[in-house]
C-alpha cells in the first residue's frame, strides 16, 4: 500500500482587503500585533512535522540572529541557487520539485503534516489541490495595495468553516478545512470530514498578481 500524502496546512496573516505585505515585503500595513502574542502560530507549528517554504521566506528567517525552526525539517522550493549554511544542512533541503512530488517524497520519511510558507508555495499547493487546512488571521487594516494573499488557484476552492476567534485587539482568526471536491481529487487524497466542521462556506478568491 502506498504511503498516504502528508496533510498541508497554511497559516496566513492578512489585511481585510487581502494583502499579506507591502509590495516591498514590509509589514507596516498589518498593525495590531500585541507584544508577546503570536495568535496561534506556535500552537499551529507544534502540530507539523516539516515546513515547506519559498525562497524569500527562507532568506528572511535566515537573516534572524537565531534560526527559529529548531530541528524541524525544512524544504525550500526554488529553481535558483539557495545558500544553506553547514549548520543547517542536516534539517534544510532545497528542491525544485512540483508540490505533489514534495509530499510524495516526505510521506515515506514519516512526515504526516506540513506547514506551507510563502505566497508562491501556497498558490502552487492550492492549484494542485493539496492544501487540507487553512488558518487565516485578519488584521483590521486596509493598506490598499501590496502582495495579495492568494493568486489564481486554478479553480474554485471550497472551504468548511471550523472555528473563528477574535482577539481584544481586533484580529479575527478563522480555521477552515478544504472541502472535498474535484480540486482535492488532483492530489489523490481527499481530506477527512470532521463532525461539527459545518457546511462548505466561502471560496478562495483569485486576485491578480
Amino acid at each position: 500500500m502506498p504511503d498516504a500524502l502528508p496533510e498541508a496546512a497554511v497559516y496566513i496573516v492578512t489585511s481585510l482587503d487581502g494583502y499579506v505585505a507591502r509590495e516591498d515585503g514590509g509589514l507596516d500595513g498589518l498593525p495590531g500585533f500585541a507584544a508577546g502574542e503570536d495568535y496561534g502560530y506556535a500552537a499551529s507549528m507544534a502540530t507539523v512535522d516539516a515546513l515547506v517554504m519559498s525562497r524569500h521566506p527562507y532568506e528572511t528567517v535566515r537573516s534572524f540572529d537565531a534560526w527559529p525552526n529548531g530541528e524541524t525539517r525544512v524544504v525550500v522550493l526554488s529553481h535558483c541557487g539557495v545558500d544553506v549554511p553547514e549548520a543547517l544542512r542536516r534539517t534544510v533541503a532545497v528542491r525544485a520539485d512540483e508540490p505533489a512530488d514534495v509530499l510524495h517524497g516526505l510521506g515515506p520519511e514519516g512526515v504526516r503534516r506540513v506547514y506551507l510558507d510563502g505566497g508562491r508555495t501556497t498558490q502552487g499547493f492550492l492549484r494542485g489541490g493539496l492544501v487540507t487546512e487553512m488558518v487565516l488571521t485578519r488584521v483590521p487594516a486596509l493598506p490598499g495595495s501590496g502582495i495579495p494573499t492568494f493568486g489564481p488557484p486554478g479553480g474554485d476552492v471550497r472551504l468548511q468553516h471550523v472555528e473563528t476567534e477574535a482577539s481584544p485587539g481586533g484580529l479575527v482568526q478563522s480555521r477552515y478545512r478544504v472541502a472535498p471536491g474535484p480540486s482535492r481529487g488532483q492530489s489523490g487524497r481527499p481530506p477527512t470530514r470532521r463532525g461539527g466542521a459545518g457546511d462548505p462556506v466561502g471560496a478562495v478568491g483569485a486576485p491578480r498578481e
